[in-house]
């Protein structure tokens, strides 16, 4: 099966007609079609497939536990009304690449393998890579117990009506220590290769970054008899905040983005009683981030204070600087520009990875095929037909050279 016909299969999934964008949650009915396609990719190829306990599906060329396997994969989930290519060309191009690797006759010394992490994207439950991060012990099976989604559904009681067992959920050392190298290739979330002309990247660090919660707590009241004086309106201190966000990211070249609100009581001629924002933020160093994320803070309570509004601010998940193992991401880069005078762009990104989550615990790297349009979580996200192929050869090379070692 051809890159463009597995391609062609994915794309009804999930897929919004009056968006045009992908709503993909974890555990959905989209999802599990998505799993099921991911199994029958296996199955056709005769490989090994299985299901890990935390909901991760491997697809295995060779014997699992003979160790220093080679790993690639990505995920399939998307954001709401997320683009076709974050995740899913990931894992079209693993297979993709497998099947080249069959055709050129490559004799493979180490074990293949190809990955779909579960719930990557954390639409659902509000934590990104909970698959990858309940198998490295990033995070514990009580915190993935907590987790719930906007319907106060739990995350295991959604696996359990997916058909899989939340009993078995936790870090998977014994797997991991099967790996010799993860590889992750993924469309590029912004637009650094199109504008050096390269079709194909390597990552070389993953900026620190987080989300916090903001729950600006005021008084409820009727919209049309309150004077403005009489009022302590939450909604006010939130605008005001969004606005200082901008202008922190701006001065310290990071970004910072208030893209999620719930109000309280939600009414058209209520003043609110609560205003809960949730801040995402990210920067290229940790004390860049820290001080882009204390300026907001610290603007916001004066805000509140203005209003006479209260103001709680929690961290609701962080992640630290990633730097991906440098004698991988050196070797794929010798791989890529063996034999030509090709230099292959090393590139940083704002987004976070699987492949970022594994890094504490096994060598990985990642790759990044072009976008154009430097659009990504957005039905406009893109990648050319010819990059695609591009980024599938590229994986081929990267995966017969550190397999045949």
């Amino acid at each position: 099966m051809t890159f463009h016909s597995m391609w062609a299969e994915l794309l009804p999934i999930g897929r919004s007609p009056a968006s045009g964008g992908y709503r993909r949650s974890a555990w959905t009915g989209a999802d599990l079609e998505c799993r099921a396609w991911f199994e029958e990719q296996a199955r056709t190829r005769g490989l090994a497939y299985e299901v890990d306990r935390n909901g991760n599906q491997w697809a295995w060329l060779g014997d699992p536990t003979a160790g220093d396997a080679v790993v690639t994969g990505s995920h399939l989930d998307s954001v709401p009304d997320g683009g076709a290519f974050d995740g899913p060309l990931g894992v079209v191009s693993s297979f993709a690449a497998l099947d080249e690797l069959r055709a050129r006759g490559t004799h493979l010394a180490k074990p293949l393998a190809v990955v779909n992490f579960g719930d990557e994207e954390g639409a659902r439950f509000g934590l990104a890579c909970v698959g990858s991060r309940l198998t490295a012990g990033a995070l514990t099976v009580e915190e993935a117990h907590r987790l719930t989604d906007a319907d106060g559904t739990s995350l295991p009681r959604a696996m359990e009506a997916a058909g899989y067992d939340p009993d078995a959920l936790g870090a998977d050392p014994e797997r991991l220590a099967r790996i010799g190298a993860f590889v992750e290739l993924h469309v590029e979330q912004g637009r650094a290769l199109d504008l050096t002309g390269d079709p194909v990247g390597v990552a070389g660090a993953i900026w620190p970054h987080g989300r916090w919660r903001f729950d600006f707590r005021g008084e409820a009241n009727h919209a049309g008899t309150t004077r403005l004086t009489d009022r302590h309106d939450p909604m006010l201190p939130y605008a005001e905040t969004v606005l200082t966000a901008r202008r922190e990211a701006e001065q310290a070249r990071a970004v910072a983005t208030f893209g999620k609100i719930a109000v309280e009581p939600n009414g058209v001629n209520a003043i609110p009683s609560l205003v809960r924002g949730w801040l995402d933020s990210r920067a290229e160093d940790q004390a860049c981030l820290d001080a882009v994320v204390g300026g907001i803070e610290k603007a916001a309570r004066a805000h509140a204070d203005a209003h006479g509004v209260g103001l709680d601010v929690v961290r609701e998940s962080f992640t630290p600087v990633v730097e991906f193992d440098h004698a991988l991401r050196d070797e794929l880069a010798r791989i890529l520009g063996k034999d030509t005078e090709i230099t292959v762009p090393v590139l940083g990104t704002g987004a976070g990875h699987d492949a970022g989550i594994l890094s504490g615990s096994i060598p990985t790297a990642m790759l990044f095929v072009r976008n154009p349009t430097g659009v990504s979580h957005s039905p406009a996200e893109f990648a050319a037909e010819d990059d695609c192929v591009a980024g599938v050869l590229a994986l081929a090379d990267v995966l017969e050279g550190l397999a045949r070692r």
